[in-house]
C-alpha cells in the first residue's frame, strides 16, 4: 500500500471544528492524568498501561461493532510506525519531561507540533504552507504563550534536557502525520485500535527490561483512577476523534488541537473549579483563534469576497 501522491486540499467544516474541541478537552486532561500517574510509576510503565488499556477497550468495540482488523501486512506495519511516532516516542518523553518542568511550559513546548506539522507537511508531504498559514501558527503559539503567562515561561533555558525532550516528542507527532495520510481510507476505529495494539506489543519488552511489573509499587487508588482515565478518555476516546479528523481534515489540521488544549484547560478551571479568568487568558485566547483562523483560510477567503472599493 502507498500513499498517494496527491490529494485534494482539505478544510476544516464546522463538523471538525466541535470535533477538535473535544479532541483538545481530551488530550488536556492527559496533563493533569500524568503528573498523578508519574508520581507513583516511572514513565514507559504509565505509557504501558495507557496505550495497553486502551488497545483492550478498542478491540472490544471493534468486534462489537462487527469490524475486523485483519487489513493486511502493509497497513499493520503502518500501525506499528505510527505507534512508534504517535505513541512510544512523544509519550515517554512528555512523561519524563513533565517530572522535571511544569506542566505550563510543557503546554507550550506541545504547542509547537503545528510548526513542526506544517513543516513537514510542507517538505515532505502535499500540504504546501503559505504565508498566511505560517503567520496563523505564530499567532497561535503566541497566544499559547501569553494564556499560559510569564510564569510558564519562567523555567525557559533550566532543564534544557526535558525542554528539548518535549520539543523532540512534539517533532514526533509532526513526523506521525505523514503515515497518518495512509490511513485515508480506513475506519476511524480500526485506525485507533491498530496504533495502540501496535504501541502494545512494542512496549512490552521494553518495560519488562527496564521496570519489570512486579517491582513496581502497588498504586494509589488516585493514580489507578488516572490510569484508567489517562486510558479510556485521554487515549482511546481521543484517537478515535483524531484519526476521524485526520480523515477528512488532513495531518496538519489534526494538529491544531495542541493550540486548544491549554485553553480547554484554562476554561475547564474556570467552571469546574472556581479558578479566576484574568487578562491575559482572554488576550491568548483571542490570539489562538486568530491564529486559527488564518491557518484555516477563514481570514482570506471573507476578504476576498469583499467587493473591490470603487474610485
Amino acid at each position: 500500500m502507498t500513499p498517494p501522491t496527491s490529494a485534494p486540499a482539505l478544510r476544516m467544516g464546522p463538523f471538525e471544528w466541535f470535533l477538535l474541541i473535544v479532541l483538545s478537552i481530551l488530550w488536556g486532561g492527559s496533563f493533569f492524568f500524568n503528573k498523578l500517574t508519574v508520581a507513583e510509576w516511572p514513565p514507559f510503565a504509565v505509557v504501558q498501561v495507557r496505550v495497553g488499556l486502551a488497545a483492550l477497550a478498542l478491540l472490544l468495540v471493534v468486534r462489537i461493532a462487527g469490524q475486523s482488523m485483519a487489513v493486511g501486512r502493509e497497513l499493520w506495519l503502518a500501525f506499528f510506525g505510527m505507534g512508534i511516532l504517535n505513541n512510544l516516542i512523544p509519550f515517554s518523553l512528555f512523561l519524563w519531561g513533565q517530572q522535571q518542568i511544569a506542566s505550563g511550559l510543557a503546554s507550550i513546548l506541545n504547542a509547537t507540533t503545528p510548526i513542526f506539522a506544517v513543516l513537514v507537511m510542507h517538505c515532505f508531504g502535499n500540504e504546501k504552507a503559505t504565508g498566511l498559514k505560517l503567520g496563523g501558527v505564530l499567532a497561535g503559539l503566541i497566544g499559547v504563550a501569553i494564556l499560559m503567562g510569564p510564569d510558564a515561561l519562567s523555567g525557559l533555558g533550566s532543564n534544557l534536557a526535558a525542554q528539548l525532550a518535549c520539543i523532540l516528542a512534539a517533532v514526533s507527532y509532526a513526523f506521525s502525520g505523514l503515515l497518518g495520510r495512509r490511513f485515508r481510507g480506513v475506519s476511524p476505529l480500526v485506525a485507533a485500535t491498530g496504533q495502540l495494539s501496535a504501541s502494545t506489543l512494542m512496549m512490552i519488552p521494553i518495560v519488562f527490561v527496564m521496570h519489570p511489573p512486579w517491582t513496581l509499587p502497588v498504586p494509589s487508588q488516585q493514580a489507578l483512577l488516572a490510569l484508567v482515565g489517562l486510558a479510556l478518555i485521554s487515549t482511546a476516546l481521543a484517537y478515535l476523534l483524531f484519526f476521524r479528523i485526520m480523515r477528512t481534515a488532513g495531518p496538519s489540521n489534526v494538529m491544531l488541537v495542541t493550540f486548544l488544549i491549554p485553553v480547554s484547560a484554562i476554561l475547564l478551571g474556570s467552571g469546574l473549579l472556581g479558578e479566576e479568568l484574568l487578562p491575559r487568558h482572554f488576550a491568548g485566547m483571542a490570539a489562538i483563534f486568530v491564529g486559527l483562523a488564518l491557518i484555516d483560510g477563514r481570514i482570506a477567503r471573507i476578504a476576498q469576497a469583499r467587493p473591490a472599493p470603487t474610485a
